[in-house]
């Protein structure tokens, strides 16, 4: 029996999990589970990735002393952000965080050097203001950029932390806005005009490269010995989509949770005028293939109102949430969850709540004193729209019909949305795996093995080890 580790880092909480497999089936275990958190300090929010290191070295140590040997580890988070390595090797101070505000703004002064019609043509990447091309812009006269000698992306500097190995892996690279999708390396030429340094940059990696092992220190102190660090699908939601259990390239894929991805897999990366104008993406994905994504808000807008619920002592369970659904399903009130009144207010309920108050001056149809069970019912209908809408571009699109949409994620439990999904996309839905980000990082290490062999022989294993619910579209 083959051992894996893998180490999901999500952008709330992340999680050891242990798996098992003997080149037929696979069983997985979560052994630790640790906060991800974000420090401000001086209205700058940083990832604490130095707790996030300990945090690793304590479910190491766990193991180590329960006596379990692993053949791998392997590292997945989200994207964009990255570590500063000093000339030392030390760690230059710590990650900034994607939801800090400092890259509003930003992106309307890259255009001023390069209109923002041709940074997409050469990037293939949607305009975000926290991708990394503008973070690293905002950022090139500060004293840590001036002092380092590389960047890591996140999963690249944990596997740098456990090593003293660098490598700039592929599928996390790619979401940084500064990739040529051709050659796929950085587009140098392109970062020169803007001002930012090109010597910092690794040369990028595909999955599957064997970072290095636990350094000596590490690798006695955890009792585990020399183990190999695997560069996977960096990304989370590259690791997912290579999970997902499709028997074909006829689907497209909803990666469901804090944000919903959703996409197609193709062989080549889509870059035209239609794709700009919708701020569609080109990430990368295993085998050489491109993700063609949309970034929608997803599980965001819910968690934010249960943070602001919980505050006045209402402690709805998710299934208590999900019968609120159901009891205002009728409820006609509809947000865009890309809005970005919702990207980061403080109080979600109130924001919610103050649209349907200038609707209601605007219109007169709707009253803003909703109820908890009606933002509910809100939520769950205006995500489920945003699906149809943007599976319906997706058909323009794909180069092959579009028959099923994969969901998976934390998200795909929610049977409900899933079928109100379902019936708003009239396509059929196959929900499932859960775990799909987790076991796309562990199937990556038992790739890099040699125990399987592409992403189809990965998803038909999967597909016959865990199970999927299918959620047909209600006639109208």
């Amino acid at each position: 029996m083959h051992r894996f580790l893998a180490f999901d880092c999500g952008a709330t909480s992340g999680r050891g999990i242990l798996a098992g497999f003997d080149g037929e089936s696979l069983s997985m275990e979560e052994v630790y589970r640790f906060p991800s958190e974000i420090k401000e300090v001086d209205g700058r929010m940083y990832w604490d990735v130095l707790a996030m290191y300990g945090h690793f070295v304590t479910c190491l140590k766990k193991l180590g002393a329960a006596g379990v040997k692993i053949d791998s580890i392997g590292i997945d988070t989200w994207g964009v952000d990255f570590g500063c390595i000093g000339k030392d090797g030390g760690i230059i101070g710590l990650p900034r965080c994607y939801r800090d505000p400092y890259t509003v703004g930003i992106p309307e002064k890259v255009y001023e050097k390069v209109p923002r019609e041709e940074l997409y043509a050469r990037t293939g990447i949607q305009i975000m203001n926290f991708n990394t091309i503008f973070q690293l812009y905002a950022r090139r006269g500060e004293s840590d950029m001036q002092e380092a000698s590389a960047i890591l992306f996140m999963p690249d500097l944990l596997s740098y932390m456990l090593t003293g190995n660098m490598v700039c892996e592929y599928t996390d690279a790619s979401t940084s806005g500064m990739m040529d999708q051709g050659t796929r390396q950085f587009n140098k030429g392109l970062l020169e005009e803007l001002g930012i340094r090109t010597d910092i940059l690794l040369p990028i990696t595909q999955p599957g490269t064997v970072v290095g092992t636990l350094k000596p220190s590490l690798a006695a102190e955890t009792g585990l010995g020399a183990v190999p660090v695997i560069a996977v699908a960096g990304h989370d939601t590259a690791s997912a989509i290579a999970a997902v259990p499709a028997a074909d390239e006829r689907f497209a894929y909803l990666s469901s949770g804090t944000w919903s991805l959703m996409g197609i897999e193709v062989p080549a990366p889509i870059i035209n005028a239609e794709s700009a104008r919708l701020n569609f993406t080109n990430e990368g994905g295993i085998d050489g293939t491109a993700r063609f994504l949309k970034n929608i808000t997803g599980m965001w807008l819910l968690e934010q109102c249960r943070k602001v619920w919980k505050a006045e002592g209402k402690h709805y369970t998710y299934s208590q949430l999900v019968d609120m659904a159901i009891s205002a399903s009728d409820f006609p009130g509809r947000i865009d969850p890309d809005d970005p009144r919702f990207a980061a207010p403080t109080n979600m309920v109130a924001e919610i709540r103050c649209h349907f108050d200038q609707a209601k001056r605007a219109e007169k149809s709707l009253s803003a004193d909703i109820s908890d069970a009606e933002i509910v019912s809100c939520i769950y209908h205006s995500l489920a729209d945003k699906y149809a809408e943007v599976l319906q571009s997706l058909r323009g699109f794909a180069p092959f019909p579009i028959e099923r949409l994969h969901i998976i994620g934390g998200g795909s439990a929610n049977d409900l949305l899933n079928q109100w999904t379902a019936d708003a996309a009239g396509i059929t839905v196959v929900a499932g795996p859960s775990e799909a980000t987790a076991m796309g990082n562990i199937m990556m290490q038992a790739r890099t093995a040699g125990l399987v062999h592409d992403r189809w022989s990965m998803r038909r294993l999967l597909s016959s080890t865990f199970p999927t619910k299918t959620f047909t579209p209600h006639k109208p």
